[in-house]
This record gives structure tokens, C-alpha cells and sequence, in this order.
């Protein structure tokens, strides 16, 4: 059968794969879905109108451009609640969460706020993680991770929330608490938060014991000002499958609950080679395709071969996790180095070295041979050719029908036995 691969963002590669080989094509399951703006104004009811009454400044903070977020949707059931409360655009503030990412571009904006573009901007602005004259430090975790957030927190009477709730292969989840920490979070905090990601216990689709996510939730007690949270799940197309709205825990865990039924995929067995695709806006860079690594190496046997498929449009977006791996002389090394010291986006070439211990790696993206061999990964200028001679290596070990699984969305599938 031949597949369309979706590739940077507009463009498709077409793939042949033999039926007799093809385990499954495996993609977040299809749930009923609701419209954007009915999911959104549903879960807002007269619940904004309650937690608005008597204020006058209101802070929203918003993902950047690297998720799926419907932030515009969001902003259009949102808006008309403020203007009902008497909140004036002069009044109100969108922050968004670049956690350690750069700030909003120009030609992102229309991503981001569609329609309402000339009216919001100038109400725009980035959280800069290392800029500490924006940030406060206001405790720390049980884990001992200071905690050190934008200090725009404190100077709104209502906090509202927005986000999507998906698998994140170390903080078990995104959405809901990772809008403060790592989102408008100082890089401090950052840092010794992530260095919690290499422990065994933070991957995906964990909570409870998960020292990351602890860490997340220890933030929120520190926050003075009511915050409403508006929380999305997305399904395989990032169509609104549902929305929760209200208390930032609450409205979170429900959404935890509707996207493991999205995003957990049973697979009757792993495979011999997995294709995991990156889609757009995943794919602008390696850092973020990272997670179709993690979560495709899930489906595939020890010793079997994972395919990358994603454009990284802005290259490698981390240099110290590139800088490490490309140091090191093996994964072993890697993970060794790490043990010994740690810095931001170490926990990210832990987990793709612990990957390429147990198989090979390919790489079909826009980035450079060198920098795709430097991460302990092979370079492929066909994509193709690369699935054909993974059928033909794991042919010569004695295997007569090499079983392949695609990942469509490998960023936000999790395949589980």
C-alpha cells in the first residue's frame, strides 16, 4: 500500500509499504468531537462570569507557537466574557509561556491570534526565562527546586489559564500546571526541573510518583490571584475533542482522563521497524521531534530500527543536548556524562541516548548529515530507501517478515502492549 506522509508542515512524501509487513497504522483514537468555539463557550457557562465578578485586570496565559493549542478559538470565547465583565483591552494581558524556548516571532502571530491579531499584539508579550528583573522567587519544591516565576502573576486581580492536555514523555502530561512551571518560569527553575526528568519515574502518561510533575503542582500553591483554567484535548486531526474549564487541578485531571482515551493506543505486539512522523507544529525542530523518538521506540523490539520523520524547520533548537551527545563517543558515554553533571537539555539527550542503546536510529529531517550523525542518529536523504534497507538488515538477521508500525503522530501516540 502506498502512504502519504505529512512533511514540513505543507508537504507530503509518499511511502510504499508491503501489506504482508504492516502491523498497523496507529494514530490517537477517534473519539466524538465537539466544535472548537461549542466546546470552549460550553465549558466557560456562566462559571467566567462568577469568577470575573469584581475585577479589573486580567492575566492569560497562553502556549507558543511549538503546540497545537487552539489558542485563537480560546481568545474568541474568551474576549466577549472580559468585555461583559467591563475588562478594557487596556486591562488585559497575554503572556505567553516560552518556558526556556525563544520569544514569539512576528510571522507567528497570526498563528496564534488569527482575528484578533492588530488588537491583541500590542497586549502580547513573551515570558524571557533568563530576564530575572521579570521574575520573583517565592519558594521551593519538595524536591528542592526554587521556585522563581513572572512577576506578572502578581500584578493582575484574575489569572486565566490555556492550554491542551496531551501524553509528555516525561511530565506524563502537558497542560493545566506546566502553563507556570516550566512555562513562565525562571530558567532556575527550569533547569532543576528538568534535571528530575532522567529519573525513571517521569515519562509518560505518569503522575504519581513523577518528581517533575510534583514539582509542577508545589508551584501552584504559591499563586495569590484566582486562576481559571481552560484546558483543550485535541484528536489526530487537532480538532477540539473536548474542553475543561474551572479549577486548574480539576479542570486538568479531566482532561488527563479524555486524553488517554485519545492518545493511548493498544498494539498487539512490537515491531521490527517503526516509522514515527513529527507533524507540524511539532517538527520545528529536533528538540520537540524528540518525543516522536520516545514515543515511537515504545513499539519497537530491542535491537529493531525507528525511523524519524520530521522536518525540524529552525534545525536542532537546543546546542547543550546536541553539544553533549556530540562530545560523547557513545550512548553509554552519554548517559555517564549526564549521571556526573547536568544541564538544561541533558535529560532530553539521556532519554535519545537510552534509545539508541537499544536500536538504531534514522533520521529523515532537513538537518544537516553532520548534525544528524552527531546525535548518535543516521542520516536519510530518501525515505523510502531507509525503510526498504531496514526491511533488508532485519532480512539478513533471519527475519522473514519484518513487521513495520507507523506512527502518523508519533509526538502524541502512545503505544502500549
Amino acid at each position: 500500500m502506498q502512504v502519504s506522509i505529512p512533511y514540513n508542515k505543507n508537504e507530503q512524501v509518499l511511502l510504499s509499504i508491503d501489506d504482508e509487513l504492516l502491523l498497523g497504522i496507529y494514530e490517537p483514537n477517534a473519539i466524538p468531537s465537539l466544535g472548537a468555539q461549542e466546546a470552549l463557550l460550553q465549558e466557560l457557562g456562566d462559571t467566567m462570569d462568577t469568577f470575573l465578578e469584581g475585577a479589573s485586570s486580567v492575566l492569560v496565559i497562553i502556549n507558543d507557537a511549538t503546540r497545537p493549542t487552539p489558542t485563537r478559538s480560546m481568545l474568541s470565547a474568551l474576549l466577549p466574557c472580559f468585555e461583559k465583565a467591563g475588562i478594557s483591552d487596556a486591562n488585559l494581558m497575554l503572556l505567553v509561556a516560552t518556558g526556556a524556548h525563544r520569544p514569539v516571532k512576528e510571522d507567528e502571530l497570526d498563528q496564534l491570534l488569527g482575528p484578533y491579531k492588530e488588537r491583541l499584539s500590542p497586549r502580547l508579550v513573551s515570558h524571557e526565562a533568563k530576564d530575572e528583573k521579570s521574575l520573583a522567587r517565592i519558594g521551593v519544591t519538595r524536591n528542592g527546586t526554587p521556585i522563581l516565576l513572572n512577576k506578572l502573576l502578581f500584578a493582575y486581580d484574575r489569572i486565566v489559564v490555556t492550554g491542551s492536555v496531551e501524553p509528555h514523555y516525561f511530565a506524563g502530561f502537558t497542560g493545566g500546571r506546566k502553563a507556570f512551571l516550566p512555562g513562565i518560569a525562571g530558567y532556575e527553575t527550569i533547569v532543576a526541573n528538568h534535571k528530575l526528568a532522567v529519573n525513571d519515574a517521569a515519562r509518560s502518561l505518569a503522575l504519581e510518583g513523577n518528581p517533575v510533575h510534583e514539582d509542577m503542582m508545589d508551584a501552584l500553591s504559591h499563586i495569590k490571584a484566582p486562576v481559571f483554567s481552560l484546558m483543550t484535548v485535541l484528536d489526530k486531526e487537532q480538532n477540539v475533542v473536548a474542553a475543561t474549564g474551572g479549577d486548574i487541578v480539576e479542570s486538568f485531571m479531566k482532561a488527563v482522563a479524555i486524553a488517554r482515551r485519545v492518545f493511548c493506543v493498544p498494539i498487539s505486539r512490537k515491531a521490527d521497524i517503526v516509522v514515527s512522523i513529527a507533524k507540524f507544529p511539532m517538527d520545528i525542530n529536533l528538540y520537540q521531534s524528540q518525543k516522536a523518538i520516545d514515543n515511537g521506540a515504545l513499539a519497537v523490539k530491542d535491537g529493531g530500527t525507528l525511523i524519524l520523520v520530521s522536518a525540524c524547520r529552525e534545525g536542532i533548537g537546543d546546542q547543550e543536548f546536541a553539544d553533549l551527545l556530540g562530545s560523547c563517543s557513545s550512548p553509554d558515554q552519554a548517559l555517564q556524562v549526564i549521571e556526573k553533571t547536568y544541564k538544561l537539555g541533558y535529560h532530553k539527550a539521556a532519554k535519545m541516548a537510552s534509545v539508541c542503546k537499544r536500536m538504531k536510529v534514522l533520521a529523515y529531517t532537513k538537518l544537516t548529515d553532520c548534525q544528524v550523525a552527531s546525535l548518535f542518529l543516521e542520516p536519510v536523504s530518501d525515505l523510502q530507501a531507509a525503510l526498504d534497507g531496514a526491511i533488508a538488515e532485519a532480512k539478513a538477521k533471519g527475519i522473514e517478515k519484518p513487521s513495520i508500525i507507523l506512527l502518523p503522530d508519533g509526538c502524541v501516540t502512545v503505544p502500549s502492549l
